[in-house]
């Protein structure tokens, strides 16, 4: 697809011309594509062709449909993980050229182009070139990592080694603190043995509580990170919480209402985060901290990527992450 753009007065918008195709979540579990004209862009915009987008678990509620939302979802919505190379651009942006890479702050991105504000767009180095970068959800982990204020010398337990347990644990390899990882999947758990020797299947209530006290030789953990969004990692993690604690709230708990101890929250004195970022210069700043740390090494997004679909079978994928499996760690969509 070819555009054509016009330049007028700087205060006024670049005409183009063009079309391409975007998802439409009809109904639940029912997509469909439309074929859409670029809007014109105003002169702090940037016009993205997509080459990706992350599939993250709070696509899973709308893909299946809850009475609270309505359909069908404007165009290219639910996703939000997108990363594309800069097509045109505003007469208004200098801090920006064509072809830079970049990963998008967007809510439309299940879309082969994406108009975005220049200050919702993060430049994406050279040195990236061939690695899938869904910003907003690699900028979650550095969010995270912040909001947990971890000290060197704590003992500091993973509860969920999905794509955000299993991007803790390469950050906090190179942290010195003692490391415990949980998870009720074998596959996950070979995974974090490259960064842990403590590697927990998790169980029962009790009996997950027990295999972690065995593996910190009977220490109770200072910081207890939770990834699940489900009510019984909570509770394991009021458990083997120490006197003082931290409990960081990761997960995305999205099906109800949640039940906590808080006789235990009380008497163990524990702090507790919720680490979800809702202020759109700290997304920013999280996905700028996660470029910082693949560029290290720190991070290795590549790793964290188990699957992958073309755009024509977005459905097929948001099917997938939906039922989940022993395999799954981070899907995306990816653009011809």
């Amino acid at each position: 697809m070819e555009f054509q753009s016009k330049t007028r007065h700087e205060h006024e918008a670049t005409t183009l011309s063009g079309n391409y195709k975007a998802a439409l979540l009809r109904s639940p579990q029912e997509i469909s594509y439309l074929l859409e004209t670029v809007a014109p862009l105003s002169p702090d915009q940037l016009l993205v062709r997509m080459q990706g987008c992350g599939l993250c678990a709070s696509n899973i509620p709308v893909w299946e449909g809850r009475e609270w939302f309505d359909y069908p979802l404007p165009a290219g919505q639910p996703g939000h993980e997108g990363w594309g190379v800069v097509e045109h651009k505003g007469s208004n942006v200098s801090d920006f050229n064509i072809g830079d890479r970049v990963a998008l702050l967007s809510g439309n991105a299940f879309a082969e182009y994406v108009s975005v504000a220049k200050d919702a767009a993060v430049r994406l180095p050279k040195e990236l070139k061939d690695i899938p970068f869904p910003g907003e959800a690699l900028g979650c982990l550095m969010t995270i990592m912040d909001r947990a204020k971890i000290h060197p010398g704590q003992t500091v337990a993973v509860l969920g080694l999905g794509f955000i347990g299993l991007g803790l644990l390469q950050l906090l390899a190179s942290m010195d603190v003692t490391v415990v990882a949980l998870s009720r999947r074998e596959m996950p758990l070979k995974f974090a043995e490259k960064f842990t020797r403590h590697s927990v299947k998790a169980g029962e209530r009790h009996e997950t509580v027990q295999r972690i006290l065995e593996a910190t030789s009977g220490n109770h953990c200072d910081v207890v990170i939770e990834c699940t969004g489900h009510q019984q990692p909570l509770d394991v993690a009021t458990d083997i919480l120490a006197t003082y604690g931290k409990l960081v709230i990761a997960g995305y708990h999205q099906d109800g209402l949640r039940h906590v101890d808080l006789q235990k929250w009380n008497w163990k004195a524990i702090d507790v985060v919720n680490a979800h970022e809702r202020d759109v210069y700290r997304y920013r700043w999280g996905v700028e901290a996660a470029v910082e740390a693949t560029l290290t090494g720190r991070l290795q997004p590549k790793e964290l990527m188990s699957h992958a679909y073309p755009f024509s079978d977005l459905g097929e994928g948001l099917r997938h992450l939906a039922e989940g499996g022993e395999d799954l760690i981070k899907s995306y969509v990816f653009f011809s």
